[in-house]
């Protein structure tokens, strides 16, 4: 059995679309995998079989009483009876199992049907069918919003810009579901097409959009060349593919001279946890990165080797940088090795570890905090930058596409930089 790591932003109760269309922290998971049999988050397999058979022994006491059984009995019986439409009786099977895992109150731990979580590791992987487009969704309305198209994708091809806000989704509501059950229906098999129905800002009319699905291999890192040879690389999220994407846009930043470095991680929800560990190994000294414990105190540690960058950097964060965007941000701050500037990071310091189950579906359960190296729980206080400013974008000329140099984040970060050299 495989298990499966995720940090990632909360989730609230369903609320109305019309309630506003503020973006909200992303969906995007954080994924590591596990070894079957291995480490545990830091309990060796036989101590993790035990203290699983201590608690399903007490869970199943209370969730097979004769009492218990019965009452769900009955109220199968009554929608049988009453209710108006005919029942998916598969659809309360799989409802029921979702109510277990909600009654936890945590916002953090799901349950997913096969369908579901296969699309869920799909995502991780970085290549998928679909459109090319970063969404998010609002954490109070369920607003779903386009992050991000990326170039040279059928969601760009189609007229799909940054900002849109997803009415519909063929004949689905957008802020119906969950971000990850509503990604499912607008991916799908190579060739067919999806219909979207789009809120776009100035427009009095709502979009309507057919967008072919491909292929879709994500481009996470975007890199360019900035005056006084300042490499400057943007991460939107961390996926498998992201480690070799960041290797290649360094070495090619070098190639062209780089002497320090603007590493862009606002906006960026996270991603897996293997690939940030990666990337911040070819960038820190020997040391720790990040270690987790659970409730039994049991501990795990994710650690760098001796290879290292030597380069000034500069770190961009904003409040929707969480997880594994922290983990990268925290390890800089605490290692000294570069400045963090912009505004106070998510606060996601939790992690869930997803469970497959035998018939394909699976359940994601919290069950440890995370720390960076220097021993900080940033969860629900984030990470707070070494400068403090708020992101302002000075436009030249309408339409512009994004220039780094109009970014005031940016040019702060290229003046510290400049600054630092000249100090050295």
């Amino acid at each position: 059995m495989d298990y499966q790591e995720y940090l990632e932003p909360p989730r609230k109760n369903k609320s109305n679309f019309g309630k506003g269309v503020a973006v909200g922290t992303l969906a995007t998971l954080l994924v590591v995998t596990l070894t079957a049999g291995g480490i545990w988050l830091g309990v060796s397999a036989g101590s993790q079989r035990k203290v699983l058979s201590q608690n399903e022994e007490s869970s199943r006491e209370a969730i097979l009483e004769k009492s218990v059984e019965e009452k769900s009995g009955e109220i199968a019986d009554l929608i049988d009876q009453y209710y108006y439409e005919d029942v998916d009786e598969e659809a309360l099977v799989e409802g029921m199992y979702a109510g277990m895992v909600e009654g936890l109150g945590d916002p953090y731990s799901a349950y997913y049907t096969a369908e579901e979580y296969r699309a869920l590791t799909e995502s991780t992987s970085g290549i998928y069918y679909g459109i090319g487009a970063v969404l998010t969704q609002n954490v109070n309305t369920k607003v779903v919003t386009i992050l991000h198209v990326y170039p040279g994708t059928p969601a760009e091809e189609a007229g799909v810009k940054d900002g849109d806000v997803i009415v519909k989704v063929g004949d689905i509501e957008g802020d119906s579901m969950e971000l990850s059950e509503l990604v499912t229906h607008i991916k799908g098999e190579e060739g067919t097409t999806v219909h979207l129905e789009l809120l776009r800002s100035g427009e009095l009319e709502h979009i309507q959009l057919d967008v072919e699905r491909r292929q879709i291999e994500v481009p996470t890192v975007q890199s360019e060349m900035l005056e006084g040879q300042v490499g400057f690389i943007q991460i939107s999220e961390f996926s498998e593919s992201t480690p070799e994407q960041f290797s290649e846009a360094w070495k090619e930043l070098e190639n062209q001279g780089m002497e320090s470095v603007i590493v862009d991680l606002r906006d960026n929800p996270g991603g897996v946890l293997q690939s940030v560990c990666a990337m911040l190994d070819a960038i820190l000294p020997k040391g720790l990165l990040v270690y987790t414990e659970d409730k039994y105190g049991s501990r795990s540690e994710y650690k760098s080797d001796a290879e290292c960058t030597k380069l000034p950097m500069a770190v961009l964060i904003n409040g929707n940088s969480a997880s594994a965007s922290e983990i990268f941000a925290g390890a800089i701050k605490d290692y000294e090795y570069g400045t963090l500037i912009g505004t106070t990071s998510f606060g996601k310091g939790i992690v869930q570890t997803i469970i497959p189950m035998e018939d394909g579906s699976a359940v994601k359960v919290t069950m440890a905090k995370y720390f960076t190296p220097k021993g900080n729980y940033i969860h629900g206080a984030g990470i707070e930058p070494d400068i403090e400013l708020e992101y302002s974008y000075q436009e030249e000329t309408e339409g512009e596409v994004y220039n780094p140099l109009h970014d005031n984040q940016v040019l702060k970060a290229l003046e510290v930089l400049q600054k630092g050299e000249n100090s050295e």
